[in-house]
């Protein structure tokens, strides 16, 4: 029997702010001391009231419209009541019925909504003890729920990484995985129709590769219970990386377990009423966004995508390139020259060290207008950026120094080439009778002639003058 898995994803962003969600300790996913960046209102003091960050509001409604979601114009903060050692307060700060975006879509997948929340403290377990960590405590929190449309782990993978993109494009957070600044939770269903079937939750996912094998796991793990007559019980599982299986955790909370109500300690937000949170203006900030970027390169440059794919992803590669061909204006030989000598040479050499070495942007150019009108050949200015790379310079200078600018002068050339045609007469009269193949090996014995140092399209040209 062929079972349908349908799978929606929740994920939990962290946003880059100054300050907390709700206070002015600071927001620093890279402190290493514990329990630094706190104050008696993230770590949950009696007596203490929370003020909204104006900033982390705008990162997610900079978000919903980025996403074209519906931003909502009354909002509001509730308590979402539950107990663990690493929540202060005993409850989360979160929201429920009014959040700040519904709807939307990434990849063609529909979202749901995306709300504000803050961060939970960070436990660690040593044995028979544990201790928490309350830095992350109270940092702004972005919260995305997808509608359960998605069909494999294959598929969640590539949402989660557009999402992470869109996150970094806007400015809004780092979303590193590793570092837990952005986490996925699936629901997974599975049965026999398009109706859906018992969802488990696998929490706390945090890698890509993770997202995708849990996902498939549970699949198949549901598939066969249902194939022998089992049931499957709604529950919260969490993965196990070194074993590759998922493992129950505790039977999975629906919302009225939590206990929603308004916080009272926080006012109402009409966001119509803030001047900052203007759609028009917000609008005007955003940048471009991944799937502008990818449209314009591949039907405007005529990139290929796996090209694409590399610009998007890699910031300094993507601005080295725009910094570039703004020298080339329309000239398509050169802007495709530009991103091959990035993404094969320069990706290359870069796995030894930094991402660009000691290239820039006019020396790149530089050495790919000599490439274009054949000044040094291809493998010339492989050699000449690999010095770049390590050391910096002048392209040009360094052609010279490095014995590569190649001979294009038309009566040194002709000399070689009456050389050549008169050292292999028999090449020569195959060439005439019609093999065009003959044509190569002699531009072949000329190069060699030359010393590697003819500019091989001059030299192609003077052969085939001669020879006619």
């Amino acid at each position: 029997m062929k079972y349908i898995p349908t799978i929606g994803l929740e994920i939990h962003a962290e946003l880059k702010t100054q300050t907390k969600m709700f206070c002015n300790s600071k927001n620093d996913s890279e402190e290493k001391r514990p329990n630094v960046n706190i104050c008696p209102i993230c770590t949950g003091h009696p007596g203490t009231l929370p003020v909204i960050n104006k900033e982390a509001v705008k990162h997610v409604l900079k978000l919903g419209l980025a996403v074209n979601g519906a931003l909502a114009n009354f909002t509001e903060f509730d308590r979402k009541n539950y107990f663990y050692p690493d929540i202060p307060k005993g409850y989360q700060i979160s929201q429920y019925k009014h959040p700040l975006v519904l709807g939307g879509e990434i990849r063609g997948i529909a979202l749901t909504r995306i709300h504000l929340e803050e961060d939970t403290a960070r436990s660690t377990h040593h044995g028979d003890y544990s201790l928490v960590d309350f830095n992350r405590a109270g940092v702004p929190l972005m919260e995305l729920v997808t509608e359960p449309v998605i069909h494999s782990g294959g598929e969640a993978v590539l949402f989660a990484r557009e999402l992470q993109l869109l996150l970094q494009y806007l400015h809004a957070g780092n979303a590193n995985m590793e570092k837990g600044e952005m986490r996925v939770e699936a629901n997974i269903s599975v049965s026999t129709n398009k109706t859906l079937g018992t969802k488990v939750e696998v929490k706390n996912l945090n890698s890509f590769r993770a997202v995708e094998r849990a996902i498939e796991y549970e699949i198949n793990r549901q598939s066969k219970l249902l194939e022998q007559k089992e049931k499957i019980i709604q529950e919260t599982r969490g993965w196990d990386e070194g074993k590759g299986i998922t493992f129950s955790q505790r039977a999975k909370e629906d919302s009225h377990d939590y206990r929603y109500f308004p916080d009272p300690d926080i006012p109402k937000l009409f966001i119509s009423e803030v001047p900052e949170f203007n759609k028009e203006k917000l609008s005007k900030e955003l940048s471009e966004l991944p799937w502008q970027k990818r449209k314009r390169y591949l039907e405007v440059f005529g990139l290929k995508e796996t090209d694409v794919e590399i610009f998007i992803h890699q910031k300094e590669w993507c601005e080295l390139f725009e910094q570039t061909i703004v020298n080339f204006k329309d000239d398509k030989k050169l802007i495709q020259l530009t991103s091959n000598y990035i993404v094969s040479d320069l990706a290359g050499l870069s796995k030894t060290g930094n991402t660009l070495g000691n290239i820039t942007s006019d020396s790149l150019a530089s050495l790919i207008h000599m490439i274009g009108k054949g000044e040094v050949s291809s493998r010339g200015g492989k050699d000449i950026l690999k010095v770049l790379y390590e050391k910096g310079g002048d392209p040009r200078e360094l052609a010279k120094e490095m014995d590569l600018i190649q001979k294009s002068d038309e009566n040194t050339l002709t000399l070689i080439v009456k050389k050549v045609l008169k050292s292999h007469p028999n090449v020569v009269a195959e060439y005439r009778s019609g093999k065009e193949n003959a044509l190569q090996f002699l531009i072949g014995q000329g190069m060699k002639e030359s010393q590697g140092g003819a500019n091989p399209e001059i030299l192609s040209e003077l052969f085939r003058k001669i020879l006619s």
